[in-house]
């Protein structure tokens, strides 16, 4: 019954006498019987957590794709006909991919169970009348918890007292500021969450202050265990590799079907074949027609990636997400802690003369210049040194430099502002020594300000920070500019966090004993803008993505004024116009959203639910969507997106569990480079399909061209294997390592809906199948006409084709380069795999292992000689072809 209250519950609108009655809780906490029996009945707070999967589960998983069953189902008619040798290659070519990827899986899954992180902290409550520490696990309703400056918070709380008490959200909300709480203030049932004043999640972090609140939701009622439970229901969106692998494996399975079926009637009614013998032939075809080798080939391509990306900082945890970004046509990201630091940084400072300044640098690390009209100033500047040292002294936090780092404790706000003053020579320690504190008054929200009061030659000096209104109603005289108050507005609707800094003289008698009044005849001393920055590269990788095809929307729940001012740096938007709202959202009827998200970029003020439907109505309209992030908040959007970029320094575990990638360094510049190798990857596995299509069809030409014709079978299904899992098998794996060819980036991305088998490819694999397929069949018919015996002609066959391979390795590195024009050294590994695989081949011709099982020979220089000649006509073919394509282009 209570958490079942708990999750419909509008607690921000209860006032506090009415919350004790409805959770039936007391002043002096719960006892220990009552919290007992209440803990029996809505269960342990912790989030809930899928069971990992077993390593069996993990392999067999390797064995779900239409391909697959496709080779298993050859493999058996091979064993059921009594060819055991084609059953045993298949089989374990089967075995090699699956261990291949479920060893990637495995690695990946052992690393990212961590879902339940976020609430395996300790918790202050009062039970029995006392104040005692528990496991947050064994809060349940009703509990009177206390809260102070560093906690994480343990469940959802309904305040009923605060002290400056100032709260992290940011990785629920997305808003980048902490927020300041208030028991007394009370909402209503639609105050969205990020303003909800007397409430505290679960999963946020106190910044400062101190409070105390009664528990109304644990576990899974919880806001954070809602996003949780959405993450473990919500169907994700499969990543485009595997939606074109099982179309075009579908497209393979009705093509050997007809052809085989075509062939073998063909055989029976018109050649005179018996039905076993056809039936032989049938199983010919398949073993020629299916790319045995593909699945190894495809795991190998997409682990080679996974390496390369790792490289560039984005980790994989499901191979098929590889190359999911190369892909994608939209990328939806969050803006706190992607598109921004997420730490706030002083940005611009404005004197009372009205002259402004720059501050550069990004983060709290005092990193950082400061500049005046375009140049860098030396820190020597009387009224910028008083603003500075007001800083440093109206502040509670802590900024140190420790074992070649920096390291920062408090309020985001005072950390910026010591991280500023530093790089004017400002460090609180040594000015503290000589304006020892000796009074303050703490900001609150009715107050609007923050003052200290500090000794000074037996005078006692206050100085003031505050909202800019509220600073300049203290200060006696005019600043010397005509209208401080539009500067101050002006530097809001630009996006920064605007504050007011004065100083003056306080009565001599002041101590710590004394409450002091509030501040007057203060003098003015400037204005300080601050805003958390962008991350380093963001602009460029954001216009990369564009000049490469892909949109890039922003999706927050900070204020549209702070999104805007981003969205102008980032080049996304430029008017208020072109910001859309959550609230505006919830006018917007499904066709309307869709026609909505095609002109708009920049979303503000966006509760999760909102971002997973924008998330879910760009893949209705045929998007393949990215979605990057690092909050609770993002998570369900994560696992609905095609693919799932999480943030793995700052990132949340839920984040990261939902996601298919996680960005090691937290920069959405890093996507850039995850783009570019999700199109490698593309390309490559494009590359393999051609190669093993294309002399797979080549196959089928010359086997249907000998039963036309009523010629024996040119190739026995063992030679078929060979060719197919060990010559060809062992250059496509190498051909998988082929490095880019630099235009990545250069182009659009495919569209969703283009097949990977597209016209070009269907074009190459046809020429090179009728070139190589005639030239072979032309081949065995001329030496079974000049006298040669069967198994003589196929020896000579099968090292033909071998060779075609070899030449076809060549056309397949570029789709459209000239093979002359790609070195050999581009690929060592292709150029190594290649001599292997002639080598095996000569080795299985000379030794006699090779000759009983392939039915092979050697075979004369002369016969050397014409069989090289007629492997290089595919090459000239295919070259015709790609100055075709230019001239066409062009």
């Amino acid at each position: 019954m209570v958490r079942a209250m708990n999750s419909k519950q509008a607690w921000q609108a209860i006032c506090v006498e009415d919350l004790f009655s409805i959770l039936h809780a007391h002043a002096n906490g719960l006892s220990e019987t009552e919290a007992q029996l209440r803990l029996e009945q809505v269960g342990a707070n912790r989030l809930p957590q899928s069971a990992p999967p077993s390593g069996w589960q993990i392999l067999l998983r390797q064995f779900c794709s239409p391909l697959i069953y496709i080779l298993g189902l050859a493999a058996v008619v091979s064993a059921v006909v009594g060819d055991f040798k084609d059953a045993g290659f298949i089989v374990a070519v089967l075995v090699i991919n699956a261990a291949i990827g479920g060893y990637q899986e495995w690695q990946s899954d052992r690393s990212s169970r961590a879902l339940q992180q976020l609430l395996k902290i300790r918790a202050t409550v009062m039970r029995n009348g006392e104040v005692r520490e528990v496991d947050a696990e064994a809060l349940v309703p009703g509990d009177v918890v206390w809260l102070e400056s560093g906690n994480r918070i343990p469940a959802d709380i309904r305040l009923i007292h605060t002290h400056n008490l100032e709260v992290d959200e940011s990785l629920l909300t997305g808003e980048s500021l902490t927020v300041l709480k208030h028991a007394s203030w009370l909402g209503d049932a639609a105050t969205p969450l990020a303003d909800r004043q007397n409430m505290v999640y679960a999963g946020s972090i106190v910044v400062r202050g101190r409070g105390r609140g009664l528990v109304v939701a644990t576990a899974t009622a919880t806001t954070v265990g809602q996003l949780a439970l959405d993450v473990m229901t919500t169907v994700g969106g499969k990543p485009p590799l595997l939606k074109r692998m099982e179309r075009f494996s579908q497209v393979i399975a009705i093509a050997v079907l007809v052809a085989a079926v075509g062939i073998a009637l063909l055989g029976i009614f018109k050649q005179g074949y018996s039905v076993a013998e056809m039936f032989m032939f049938a199983v010919a075809l398949a073993v020629s027609a299916i790319p045995e080798g593909l699945p190894v080939a495809l795991t190998v391509a997409l682990a080679i990636a996974t390496h390369r990306m790792a490289q560039r900082g984005v980790i994989v945890r499901h191979l098929p997400a590889v190359e999911g970004l190369g892909s994608c046509t939209l990328i939806a990201s969050d803006k706190t802690g992607t598109l921004t630091c997420n730490e706030l940084t002083v940005r611009t400072l404005c004197l009372p003369n009205g002259d402004e300044f720059e501050v550069t640098g990004e983060g709290y690390a005092p990193i950082g210049q400061i500049y005046f009209q375009g140049k860098a100033i030396t820190p020597d500047n009387p009224d910028l040194d008083a603003l500075a040292r007001a800083a440093v002294l109206c502040n509670e936090a802590d900024l140190h430099h420790h074992n070649h780092d920096w390291g920062w404790r408090g309020d985001p706000t005072d950390i910026a502002l010591l991280s500023m003053a530093h790089k004017l020579g400002w460090n609180r320690e040594t000015t503290l020594n000589h304006y020892p504190q000796i009074n303050e008054i703490p900001f609150e929200p009715e107050h609007k300000f923050a003052a200290t009061y500090h000794s000074t030659d037996g005078r006692v000096k206050v100085f003031v920070k505050g909202a800019p209104e509220r600073v300049l109603q203290m200060c006696d005289g005019s600043p010397k500019v005509p209208s401080p108050g539009a500067i101050a507005q002006r530097l809001a609707e630009q996006g920064y966090r605007v504050l007011a800094f004065a100083e003056g003289m306080a009565a001599a008698d002041l101590d710590a004993a004394t409450v002091p009044p509030e501040p007057a005849h203060l003098h003015f001393l400037g204005f300080v803008g601050m805003i958390d920055p962008l991350r380093a590269r963001v602009r460029e990788a954001i216009a990369t993505c564009h000049a490469a095809g892909i949109a890039v929307w922003m999706v927050t729940g900070d204020h549209p004024s702070t999104a805007l001012a981003i969205a102008r740096d980032l080049g996304l938007a430029s008017t208020g116009s072109q910001v859309v709202t959550g609230s505006d959202l919830l006018e917007q009827s499904p066709t309307d959203l869709s026609r909505l998200i095609q002109s708009t970029c920049v979303f503000a003020r966006i509760a999760p639910h909102q971002k997973l439907q924008l998330v879910n109505a760009a893949r209705e309209s045929g998007h393949f969507v990215a979605v990057t992030g690092d909050g609770v908040n993002d998570a369900p959007a994560l696992r609905a997106a095609n693919i799932g970029v999480a943030m793995g320094k700052a990132g949340t575990d839920v984040a990261r569990e939902a996601a298919e990638l996680v960005i090691s360094d937290d920069n959405f510049a890093t996507i850039v480079a995850g783009v570019e190798e999700g199109r490698i990857a593309y390309d490559n596995v494009r590359k393999v399909i051609y190669l093993l299509i294309s002399t797979g069809a080549a196959e089928i030409v010359l086997i249907g061209l000998a039963v036309a014709q009523g010629l024996p079978l040119p190739l026995l299904p063992v030679q078929l294997l060979w060719l197919n899992l060990v010559t060809n098998g062992i250059q496509d794996v190498a051909l998988a390592f082929e490095p880019g060819e630099g235009d990545a980036l250069h182009r659009r991305p495919r569209s969703p809906r283009e097949p990977i088998f597209n016209r070009l490819m269907i074009e190459r694999t046809l020429i090179a199948a009728l070139v190589i397929g005639g030239v072979s069949f032309g081949v065995f018919q001329w030496l079974l006409n000049a006298g040669w015996s069967i198994p003589t002609a196929r020896n000579a066959l099968l090292l033909l084709m071998v060779l075609f391979e070899i030449v076809q390795i060549g056309n397949s590195r570029s789709e459209v380069k000239s093979a002359f024009a790609l070195s050999p050294l581009r690929n060592p590994i292709l150029l190594v795999g290649t001599i292997v695989a002639f080598s095996l081949h000569l080795v299985m011709m000379h030794l006699p292992i090779g000759q009983a099982l392939l039915s092979t020979a050697p075979v004369s220089l002369e016969i050397w000689g014409i069989l090289i000649a007629l492997s290089l006509t595919v090459m000239g073919a295919i070259e015709s072809h790609k100055w075709m394509q230019f001239r066409w282009k062009r």
